[in-house]
């Protein structure tokens, strides 16, 4: 098909000169990836809604759809470090009228400190007991609203641990010698290292899960505590830490997450990926919506706090709300969950901590009458901290932070590494794509003809190449006069655009008898992503598809070597190319994509490569450098880095030219 279309080409009146666009396809582009991955999945929760509703025929059925959610959840989290002796030390103590706070710190793995503060009421014990987890505010538990939410349940006769989350209040990991951060806040903080805990098969939120669990383990060593009355709750960030929560630990009796709980689907489609600690990869694949954690703990004494103008999506609240309703009544107790909706915005305000007092001793009390909140004495950071410094890094001697964490994981896994490259050939290949979603065995592609544009005396063929259940890719074709002896592969990580206009390079290699194809790799050039959707916090330029992509379970890397093997499979459609010997050259993200194809395409006799990560140890090492997220394949780690596919892929088919 595609020799008659280059014949055609060749009457065809060249196009493009007035505007010179190196753009094949007629729509807007940008636009084009995310569209692919959010269809994408929109695919995987419809069939969350089947599952769910099917569930929703019995109380039985519903009970096996919660076990089997949960059996993936704890999945994606994978394993969690050796527990550490707590080594609890009390900083100091602040006598309040009615209540006493203490400045905490314990190890939640060795030498890796959490901070917290204790607020005990007065009177005689034991008393029913609260987790409170902060948001994303940098002072975390010396937060207003967070002290306030404290002393409420304090003063109504709970215990109420508040606890530092990594990369707030005294905890942040990314720091300079002095123990400064390097970041501009905790969400840029907590998404770094949720970047290079993936590749480990770790991340932000199962570390923060670990911090809690350990900080519940410490909470019922207390003498004050009744182990059998303990609740949690949390705003923002800390509300997505509830859900986690809610979802993972059995001595948790009741639950209120605060101004966070909407639907995963609709969040991702409107508004795009949120923090690190908010998503770990795979959970679209696994089918996991916000409501399932919290149904997993069902039918434990649920309320969703919510502000009708918050930005968190609302409809999302009432749509996660109505789901879990119906579960809870197949459940058997429709009384033990409700939706508490304030007209105001983010955060836990007043009206909503009033709430969820009334909720916990509702549940946790007997019903107690709840005593109303009154003026509080708000403390500074500088008095509730646990540190001398106002930082573990700079105040805890041979504080461990993730960066080394993850450094040690990274020598752990050698072995492991070693021992997966003596598997035989077929089982490294296959597990690798299998891991960095490479779809390898549809090697159907549907090439069209979208006419030409001329540069220097230079005629590029444009060619859209289409293949099913994946985006299209922009092509532009360089024949040279005489038969080609080789083709040349060209996938500039900065678009083909900027590569088309050196006419004197091009013109050497048509000379040299190369057939010369540039083209864009999903994501790339003509189909990358508008800034204003990618938010520079996030130290990523596409941000918002890498992250859809981990949701989804398939990685970009893997994605786009999909793409190079669509490439190769567009020149076996062309005659005069089909057995001609095929090179690549590939920079910076692409450089990776195309190694992964190599290993399912040996027609590519070369890859020449420049400018491109060499190493995945150089993330775990340099977390605060940007644009990592695009080289992420979750877990992959465990079984090879870089210079193993080198050598899987056959050394002398890989030029280096940074070396």
């Amino acid at each position: 098909m595609l020799k008659k279309i280059l014949v055609i080409l060749t009457i065809v009146p060249v196009v493009g000169f007035a505007q010179r666009s190196w753009n094949v396809a007629d729509w807007k582009t940008d636009a084009t990836l995310n569209a692919y991955l959010v269809q994408q999945m929109h695919q995987q929760y419809d069939a969350r809604r089947i599952a769910l509703n099917k569930a929703l025929q019995s109380k039985q059925r519903m009970q096996v759809y919660i076990s089997e959610a949960r059996k993936r959840y704890l999945g994606l989290l994978g394993e969690f470090p050796v527990a550490a002796p707590l080594n609890p030390v009390v900083h100091g103590t602040i006598r309040e009228q009615g209540y006493t706070i203490e400045k905490l710190s314990y190890e939640s793995f060795p030498s890796h400190h959490v901070t917290a503060n204790l607020y005990i009421p007065e009177g005689k014990g034991p008393f029913p007991a609260v987790l409170l987890f902060c948001g994303h505010e940098d002072i975390s538990k010396a937060t207003p609203s967070y002290q306030q939410t404290a002393i409420l349940f304090a003063r109504n006769g709970f215990v109420v641990l508040v606890i530092d989350p990594i990369s707030q209040g005294e905890r942040h990991q990314l720091t300079d010698a002095s123990g400064k951060p390097l970041t501009r806040g905790g969400t840029s903080e907590h998404t770094l290292l949720n970047e290079a805990a993936n590749l480990l098969g770790k991340s932000s939120p199962a570390d923060e899960l670990f911090d809690n669990t350990r900080s519940l383990d410490y909470l019922v060593t207390r003498p004050e505590v009744d182990t059998t009355r303990i609740g949690c709750l949390g705003n923002s960030g800390g509300g997505m830490q509830t859900i986690y929560f809610a979802g993972y630990d059995p001595r948790i009796k009741v639950i209120a997450p605060c101004s966070y709980l909407a639907t995963r689907e609709r969040t991702m489609e409107m508004t795009g990926p949120a923090d690190g600690c908010a998503q770990m990869p795979g959970e679209g694949s696994a089918q996991l919506e916000f409501a399932d954690y919290l149904l997993m703990a069902a039918p434990k004494p649920l309320m969703i706090l919510a502000g009708r103008y918050d930005f968190i999506d609302y409809r999302g609240t009432e749509d996660a709300y109505k789901e879990l309703k119906k579960a809870y009544t197949v459940l058997g107790s429709p009384d033990k969950v409700e939706l508490f909706t304030y007209d105001d915005g983010h955060g836990i305000s007043q009206p909503k901590r009033a709430a969820a007092v009334a909720w916990f001793c509702r549940w946790l009390k007997s019903g107690q009458q709840v005593i109303p909140e009154t003026e509080a004495n708000i403390r500074t950071s500088a008095e509730l901290n646990s540190t001398s410094t106002g930082q573990v890094a700079s105040g805890m001697p041979g504080e461990k932070n993730l960066v080394k964490r993850n450094m040690e994981l990274f020598a752990s896994l050698t072995e492991q590494r070693a021992a997966f490259a003596t598997r035989p050939t077929s089982y490294k290949v296959n597990r690798i794509g299998s891991l960095a979603g490479i779809n390898e065995t549809d090697r159907g592609v549907k090439p069209e003809s979208r006419g030409t544009i001329a540069e220097q005396e230079l005629v590029f063929q444009k060619l859209l190449v289409r293949k099913t259940n994946e985006p299209p890719l922009p092509v532009l074709l360089l024949m040279p006069a005489a038969k080609p002896k080789q083709v040349f592969v060209w996938l500039p990580e900065e678009g083909k655009a900027k590569i088309a206009v050196k006419t004197d390079t091009l013109k050497q290699l048509l000379n040299e008898g190369y057939a010369i194809i540039l083209a864009d790799l999903r994501g790339i050039g003509e189909t990358e992503d508008r800034a204003e959707f990618n938010d520079p916090k996030y130290y990523n330029k596409e941000y918002r598809n890498a992250m859809q992509s981990l949701h989804n379970g398939r990685s970009l890397v893997g994605q786009r070597a999909t793409d190079v093997l669509s490439i190769v499979d567009m020149i076996g459609e062309i005659s005069q190319l089909k057995e001609v010997p095929l090179q690549v050259k590939a920079t910076g993200i692409t450089a990776l994509a195309v190694l992964h194809a190599m290993l399912f395409e040996k027609r590519i006799e070369k890859i020449l490569l420049s400018n491109t990560l060499h190493s995945f140890q150089t993330i775990l090492q340099q977390p605060t450098e940007r644009n990592w997220y695009a080289y992420v394949i979750p877990g992959m780690l465990a079984f090879y880095d870089i210079p193993d596919l080198k050598k899987l892929v056959g050394e002398q088919r890989v030029v280096d030219k940074d070396r």
